[in-house]
């Protein structure tokens, strides 16, 4: 039986905020990179995500990490969002927009693949052919971009910001579980900014002689994919659950699509759009029939 929605338009409005703020983010980055280099951009848009974090922190009255989280929350930003965002950056130097959030999409399957190798679950004949035909979309993208899957090109890159993406997901369930979604997502994000700050001096030194349009775009890749996009999907998932709202990230990729095009007139290559297709269509394979069942224990015994 399906729960109805107690605010089904409020639903729909944070989870387009959530969307439409997260897919600015791939167009707006390769704007922004004509006038900063990719690891202060990251830097700088984090610290304005970081004291957003501070305030609401602060406005929450939120607990502290524990000193046993910390050495998690640590990895949780220096991968998730440190790392991720570096190779991200990078990666969009030679990567279309679109191009990058179709492989970025592949990240839901990594971080199958870890549960898998590390957590003991289990994927079903279904999960692995999902998985297969995901790689073959990563591969058909990879030919049409430059360098392709080779060492250091921009796609694996991109590949490498999925991986950490996978990794900082799995990561991040215990600390949701203590502190919250929202909370836990403030600590990694003032962690991550903690990690980038060497590169921040460059990056104020270099704000000041960009353009007006370049400033503006640091200051919205700072405050809504960030800080605000986070925020409206911790709410859309406490209304509609985990397994429906994680759904809704199947429009994503098109919706990042879209802005691309308006944003910076990218118009995929047919190539692009195929391998995209493919690996949406692996995932969904992979999300819907892939995931074995638990077998949980009766209480107290075999």
């Amino acid at each position: 039986m399906t729960t109805r929605l107690r605010h089904p338009r409020l639903v729909a409005l944070w989870a387009s905020v959530a969307l439409l703020s997260w897919g600015s983010a791939y167009p707006i980055v390769r704007i922004v990179m004509h006038d900063i280099a990719p690891v202060p951009l990251a830097a700088v848009r984090y610290a304005i995500a970081a004291l957003l974090s501070v305030v609401w922190l602060l406005a929450k009255r939120a607990p502290l990490p524990r000193m046993a989280d910390i050495p998690r929350l640590v990895a949780c930003g220096g991968i998730g969002i440190s790392l991720y965002n570096v190779l991200f950056n990078t990666g969009e130097l030679s990567v279309s927009a679109g191009a990058a959030s179709l492989l970025i999409s592949s990240a839901p399957l990594m971080a199958a693949a870890i549960a898998v190798a590390v957590m003991g679950e289990r994927l079903t004949p279904w999960g692995w052919a999902g998985s297969l035909i995901s790689f073959a979309g990563v591969i058909t993208i990879a030919g049409g971009e430059p360098g392709g899957l080779s060492f250091g090109s921009g796609t694996t890159l991109v590949l490498g910001a999925a991986l950490a993406s996978a990794l900082y997901t799995t990561m991040q369930k215990r600390l949701i579980q203590t502190y919250g979604a929202m909370n836990t997502t403030a600590y990694v994000l003032i962690v991550g900014a903690l990690v980038l700050l060497p590169w921040l001096p460059r990056a104020l030194a270099t704000v000041p002689h960009m353009p007006v349009m370049g400033k503006l775009g640091i200051l919205q890749l700072g405050v809504l994919p960030a800080f605000v996009g986070y925020a409206a999907w911790t709410w859309v998932v406490g209304e509609m659950g985990v397994a429906r709202a994680s759904g809704l990230l199947y429009l994503l990729p098109p919706v990042t699509l879209v802005e691309s095009f308006v944003l910076v007139h990218e118009v995929p290559e047919p190539r692009t759009l195929l391998g995209g297709g493919v690996v949406m269509a692996g995932v969904f394979l992979a999300n819907t029939l892939g995931r074995a069942p638990v077998r949980r224990l009766p209480p107290g015994g075999e």
